[in-house]
């Protein structure tokens, strides 16, 4: 079976809660279909009747993972959800969440999205004291950390615990009685809060959850704010210190459904204000601008409305494939590409195109995709990204490559290009991709995929050590050898 993710960043996490609602797991699982697309290696739901936690978990799609029955079970009026895709840990059930787990305040389960910098650093001090862990994903370690907190209470002990921790996160807690959700300081990962018709909350990573559940949103869950839901009462909490915003620029770019309101703006609307903006920055006499579907569509729209092109699907996905199938060794060239996406030749024959996407990773794709396009007859292939080239991998909560496996990381543009076998290659400037914000300057983003620029120290020793190989090469960069076919 072949691996077929694509060559770009993989999604991040998505984590839904429900409370005070009658079949709260039936919500729940519900907004993890909307989420979906954050996370599609495993997915779980714990619910609370009040006196005790009910769990399923399972590996793969939220279709695949529940079904009418097990829904069923899992009773109560409050529950919350996870959707997975690993940045810390491998893809076993074990590391599926949510983490359901028996301390001495009773029985607790956690929902996370974001990453500890420092998870490796705290698990290896609490191992030397005693603490056995059953998998190894970071958000055990904050299990552990409110397990071993001198508090009454369970706010109390998260506070205490989240103190501790570094980096992003937003996360959802259910014990029997209660529902607390949390926010990092930077508000790098996204969450919102939305109320029920007739009582009851949700809070989920993005607002198209709470469109599906016909939930009235109320605002986002504020950096470093935590809430805590019990009985009929919302409290919020800010025990943190005031922290400059870091919200990540690539849920705008790739990560995000374009119809969610993330960071208070709609994602569509600033994906056609990124092609927009490319356009003015790198345009070239073209017939027809093509998307690369599905997260090129909107960059594309708005490059073809600022350079008054026609806008065509040159490019056609396949919806219906998963992620791996049997790949034949050599009878299909570049076959995990064609087989999700086909080239239009009554579209792109004798046509100078514009082929627009959010991101170069490897680059491996996207060479595949301009050689379709030449062999569908297009006369001309110009390259378009809507972002700044991709330098560093992401140390709070996207699964990236090393800096060695990014290309842009390695190569100058016209070696890019070259690679690629593109006619010409143009990124986003640093500069125009908050040109969407209106004010000129960078307004509270972490962009340290592009900048190399990391807002909160990393603190992990694995993550130091390529931290320093990164410098050394940049030192003396060690250059990766591009092999044009």
């Amino acid at each position: 079976m072949a691996d077929t993710s694509p060559d770009r960043f993989h999604e991040e996490c998505g984590v839904v809660g429900i409370y005070g609602r009658a079949e709260a797991a039936n919500l729940a699982y519900l907004g993890l279909y909307a989420l979906q697309h954050r996370g599609q290696e495993g997915a779980g739901i714990a619910s609370s009747d009040g006196n005790v936690l009910i769990s399923h978990r399972g590996l793969g799609l939220v279709a695949d993972i529940f079904d009418e029955e097990i829904v069923r079970r899992l009773s109560g009026e409050a529950a919350i959800g996870h959707n997975r895709y690993s940045t810390a840990g491998q893809t076993l059930l074990r590391n599926t969440q949510p983490f359901v787990v028996e301390y001495a305040l009773g029985s607790l389960a956690v929902s996370h999205n974001g990453n500890f910098t420092n998870a490796q650093t705290l698990r290896k001090q609490l191992e030397a004291k005693g603490s056995i862990f059953q998998s190894n994903v970071d958000t055990e370690v904050l299990v552990h950390l409110i397990a071993r907190a001198e508090h009454s209470t369970l706010l109390e002990r998260t506070i205490s615990a989240l103190s501790q921790v570094e980096g992003a996160y937003s996360l959802a807690f259910l014990s029997p009685h209660e529902m607390i959700t949390a926010r990092d300081p930077h508000g790098f990962r996204p969450l919102v809060l939305g109320r029920f018709e007739g009582g009851g909350y949700v809070v989920a990573s993005e607002t198209c959850a709470l469109d599906l559940l016909e939930a009235e949103y109320v605002r986002e869950v504020e950096p470093g704010e935590v809430i805590r839901f019990a009985g009929a009462k919302l409290e919020s909490y800010k025990p943190f210190n005031k922290e400059r915003a870091r919200r990540c620029i690539f849920e705008y770019i790739y990560f995000a459904r374009p119809d969610s309101r993330v960071f208070g703006r709609n994602v569509y609307a600033v994906r056609k204000e990124l092609g927009r903006q490319l356009a003015r920055e790198s345009h070239k006499p073209a017939d027809i601008v093509v998307p690369v579907p599905d997260s090129g569509v909107p960059a594309a729209l708005g490059y073809a409305e600022q350079a008054r092109l026609p806008f065509e699907m040159g490019l056609i996905r396949n919806h219906y494939v998963g992620r791996t199938f049997i790949e034949p060794t050599d009878s299909i060239r570049h076959f995990g590409v064609k087989v999700k996406l086909n080239a239009q030749r009554d579209v792109l024959e004798g046509k100078r195109v514009i082929v627009v996407d959010d991101s170069i990773v490897r680059g491996t794709t996207s060479k595949k995709i301009v050689r379709m396009i030449r062999a569908a007859g297009a006369a001309e292939v110009h390259m378009r990204i809507s972002a700044p080239p991709t330098i560093s991998p992401c140390y709070y909560g996207v699964d990236t490559p090393t800096h060695g496996e990014l290309i842009a990381n390695n190569h100058s543009l016209d070696e890019i290009r070259d690679f690629m076998g593109a006619d010409s290659l143009a990124y986003l400037s640093e500069e125009g991709m908050y040109a969407f914000t209106g004010t000129g300057n960078k307004p509270g983003f972490c962009d340290a995929c592009f900048t190399g620029v990391y807002p909160v120290e990393i603190t992990d020793e694995a993550e130091t050590r390529q931290m320093r190989l990164f410098q050394a090469l940049e030192r003396g960069p060690k250059r990766l050898r591009l092999v044009k076919e």
